[in-house]
């Protein structure tokens, strides 16, 4: 993260990752309004375009080709991005709230998650159907649907789509032009699937004319889809749909593409909504009940000018929804957006054919599907290929919607020493929201009872571990950087085969208004918090203090029984070399500041940092580990080689296509991208016996890039270690590996062979 151009006075949340959010972070990159923190919280890491998911499905288009990288996007803009889950808004205190994180502050909100076929007013429809969207889990379960066929079974998978309209004609054609694709001939397809549409209405696309309507029927026909007309589904059962007629339709997979419904949690929240549950909006965007809401796309609805759901209106609304949300931010006025009528629709049939009409006319063919494939791949690269260069520094000097007084006081002289304290009230105000845990024998004097100092109790015949970590923020979350940065610190106590017992925080906050620096407190502490709680540790104290950007870190405290202690030293000949953590953390945060790291290769960073190395050194432990240490900021060989210097007498050889590595760590390096640290690291280079070839290899650099919260390296006798291994996947240290082993060496040097 960078540091702040200006004091923090508001923060805009902006609630899911749809079409017009896109334009608004693109907006806020571009033009950066100073004084506004912005967050983007959203279900997944990349959003889906709407209008090249088909294409996608039917295989034209890449994963990445129809997809939108929101983190990489947050980036460009400045943005936190927030991957969660929302299920309500606490509109009294402005917070959004989660299901497994703390809720989230804001002063101006702006809800664009799409819509979700209707489904709750059908019993059993949530339980055996798959609806349309979200697009990612739809994606997710028609790949599973596709691996469940067989060519072999005595009667083919009857494909149930119940929904007439443009999304399920379009979806129907494309997902059977898909398993064609994948059979080449489409031999098996008839063999293995066969495709059934079902609709409540008289006619397939009910909403467009005549023309458009002849053309998808006799196509429909001519593909072998069988079409359910004035069919409504009442009831869905195991394997049955019961229609109102009174028949059923027997079906193997539900598909569901009907009208679109809102989420339950906006109504719920107090908003005003329409009849159908959506956000009720003004022309202008903003919430007819709650002044401080904004809503865009398929979830809200313009009251003044309705309109059908359709992506083109979330596209089209983006831009003034950026206007908007700058006025509101600013006590400005707003302006309306009238979007037309009537709008081009472009419905493809799967095999690069498309159907393109207006009003009343419509007109088909190869060269529509090129028109619409080149419409669609236009404005995707506005938000694939962001002009970094182009962006505009935040303007500087107090912002309009800032008093002189209050501006002074943030963005004059800050002091040092104990004058750079964050304010007590900040601090008591945040505590205060932390769910503290009851007191404990072990720790007399902690936050439930702050004084001067944390005073806690030594176990007998313990010895005491203490370590301290701290770092800039690698990530825009401040809640999942606080559980990074404790995994993190642990990770040392339990290198050490001890148990953490408390903590103390040492936490550097960049300046803003108090209500701004309280919430970013308060998301960090939860973080590291929630980490400790998870290893029955507690945080007992700490110290904040004002700085240019956010730095966090702790003081973690355990107990170890000495007899049972890991060290660094101690290895043996002819003991296997244990990592428990794939490396590349270093290269892919370095990649992600230069928006140059996919979005999933960070999930994946991610979630390796977030597991803890308890169960590693438990494990490490039960196989008599000879010695131990965790991976970080040395990088692999740097912390093998202070392993091999406390152990004298021995070296090393180092496997090299043996080492786990996570997703994207080779496409960086041959990007040239490199953490700040490599080049110090590097320097350990000349402990390799065979340089000359080593550095040849592609993985090579691997070896000096820097780990956050990393794995565990250890030696473990050899009788061992294959059972270790073994033990270690199941208990979920998947990526665990044999990377190398401990040989005899000269008592006057350290030196490590690597093994190509």
């Amino acid at each position: 993260m960078q540091p702040n151009a200006a004091p923090v006075v508001k923060d805009l949340v902006l609630v899911g990752g749809g079409h017009s959010h896109l334009a608004v972070l693109k907006s806020f990159g571009m033009h950066p309004l100073a004084g506004v923190r912005i967050s983007l919280v959203s279900s997944e890491g990349a959003t889906a375009y709407s209008g090249m998911i088909p294409g996608r499905i039917a295989g034209h288009y890449t994963f990445d080709e129809a997809h939108i990288d929101l983190r990489k996007i947050c980036r460009f803009a400045n943005a936190s991005f927030i991957h969660a889950a929302v299920t309500g808004l606490d509109l009294q205190n402005r917070r959004i709230l989660f299901p497994d994180r703390p809720p989230l502050g804001f002063d101006i909100v702006s809800i664009n998650t799409g819509s979700t076929p209707r489904m709750r007013n059908i019993p059993g429809a949530t339980d055996h159907a798959l609806p349309v969207k979200p697009l990612g889990n739809f994606l997710r379960g028609w790949e599973s649907i596709v691996q469940g066929l067989s060519s072999q079974s005595a009667s083919p998978t009857r494909i149930v789509i119940v929904g007439g309209g443009a999304g399920g004609v379009e979806l129907v054609l494309t997902l059977q032009h898909s398993l064609r694709h994948l059979t080449n001939d489409g031999s098996e397809t008839r063999a293995c699937a066969e495709f059934h549409l079902v609709t409540d209405s008289a006619s397939v696309l009910p909403t467009h004319n005549r023309r458009v309507q002849g053309i998808f029927t006799r196509l429909l026909a001519r593909r072998g889809i069988r079409v359910h007309l004035d069919h409504r589904v009442v009831a869905v059962k195991p394997g049955l749909l019961d229609c109102a007629a009174g028949g059923s339709i027997p079906y193997d997979r539900l598909i569901w593409t009907t009208d679109a419904e809102a989420p339950e949690w906006i109504h719920a929240a107090g908003l005003q909504t329409d009849p159908g549950g959506f956000l009720a909006v003004h022309a202008t965007l903003q919430s007819i009940s709650h002044p401080f809401v904004f809503g865009a796309g398929d979830v809200a609805a313009v009251l003044d000018q309705p309109r059908p759901k359709s992506g083109v209106f979330a596209v089209r609304q983006g831009p003034p929804l950026a206007r908007n949300l700058r006025r509101a931010l600013a006590g400005e006025s707003l302006k309306p957006f009238i979007p037309q009528r009537r709008f081009l629709s472009l419905i493809s049939t799967g095999d690069k054919y498309a159907i393109a009409s207006r009003g009343p006319w419509a007109v088909e063919g190869a060269w529509v599907w090129r028109w619409k494939n080149g419409i669609d791949r236009r404005w995707m690269r506005q938000y694939q290929q962001l002009p970094f260069e182009e962006k505009q520094s935040a303007v500087a000097g107090r912002p309009p919607f800032v008093d002189l007084e209050t501006w002074q006081n943030l963005s004059g002289i800050r002091c040092g020493g104990c004058g750079a304290k964050i304010g007590s009230r900040i601090l008591t105000r945040a505590l205060a929201r932390l769910n503290v845990p009851a007191p404990r024998e072990d720790v007399l004097i902690g936050l439930e009872s702050p004084d001067d100092a944390a005073v806690i109790v030594a176990p007998p015949g313990m010895a005491l571990v203490q370590t301290v970590d701290f770092f800039r923020a690698l990530m825009s979350d401040p809640y999942l950087f606080g559980r990074i940065a404790a995994t993190h610190a642990l990770g040392d106590i339990f290198a050490m085969g001890g148990r953490p017992q408390s903590a103390l925080a040492l936490v550097m906050l960049p300046v803003a208004l108090e209500a701004r620096m309280e919430e970013q407190l308060y998301q960090l502490l939860a973080g590291a918090s929630a980490v400790l709680t998870e290893n029955a540790a507690v945080l007992a104290g700490g110290h904040t203090a004002e700085g240019l950007e956010l730095v966090f870190g702790l003081a973690a405290t355990g107990f170890v029984d000495p007899r049972r202690m890991f060290r660094k030293g101690g290895l043996k000949p002819g003991d296997q070399l244990i990592l428990t953590k794939p490396l590349g953390t270093g290269a892919l945060f370095a990649a992600e500041m230069r928006l140059a790291a996919r979005g999933t290769w960070l999930e994946g960073a991610i979630a390796s940092m977030l597991r803890s190395n308890r169960t590693a050194a438990d494990c490490f432990s039960r196989h008599q580990a000879t010695a131990c240490t965790d991976v970080t900021g040395f990088g692999l060989l740097g912390h093998l080689l202070e392993m091999l210097r406390a152990s004298p007498g021995v070296s090393a050889e180092l496997f090299l296509p043996a080492l786990p590595l996570l997703d994207g760590v080779q496409e960086t390096f041959r990007a040239g991208i490199f953490s700040s640290l490599q080049g110090e690291n590097s320097r350990s280079r000349n402990a390799i016996m065979n340089l000359d070839k080593a550095a040849r290899a592609e993985r090579f650099p691997v070896l000096f890039d820097p780990q956050t919260s990393g794995g565990l390296l250890a030696g473990v006798p050899a009788r061992a270690a294959r059972l270790c291994i073994d033990e270690l996947h199941r208990d979920g240290c998947g990526d665990a590996a044999i990377i190398g082993a401990v040989v005899e060496g000269n008592s006057g040097e350290t030196r490590v062979k690597v093994m190509l």
